[in-house]
């Protein structure tokens, strides 16, 4: 007697809702990813901010320990001002050579319509 999965465990269908979105695969994959890297960028400069300004605190006036606390400071809002400023070239062109200023920041990959 041995029976299937699905004779054992029943049909499992998708909640209301879920089935419009359409399967993207890898195309959602990469927008996850670089969703998650811009909010992990975000969340390690909020961090660096703190751990910069503890130093600075800290320093008790050694000026090497205040240098390098602003030094730090000042890489980490660098940073932030490329990762935003990548956003506003890639809206920037998209608007230029597509019209649509989030052209650049929508992954899409064009062929063939599915069958």
């Amino acid at each position: 007697m041995q029976e299937s999965i699905a004779q054992v465990i029943g049909r499992v269908t998708p909640p209301p809702g879920v089935s419009n979105y359409p399967d993207l695969g890898i195309i959602f994959l990469i927008t996850n990813l670089i969703r998650l890297a811009i909010i992990a960028a975000g969340i390690y400069s909020v961090f660096n901010i703190i751990i910069a300004g503890y130093g600075f605190m800290s320093a008790g006036g050694d000026s090497k320990k205040i240098t390098d606390a602003w030094s730090r400071i000042w890489q980490t809002l660098l940073g932030l001002v490329v990762v935003a400023g990548a956003f506003v070239i890639a809206a920037i062109l998209g608007l230029i050579l597509f019209g649509n200023a989030g052209a650049l920041l929508e992954l899409r990959i064009y062929g063939p319509p599915p069958p």
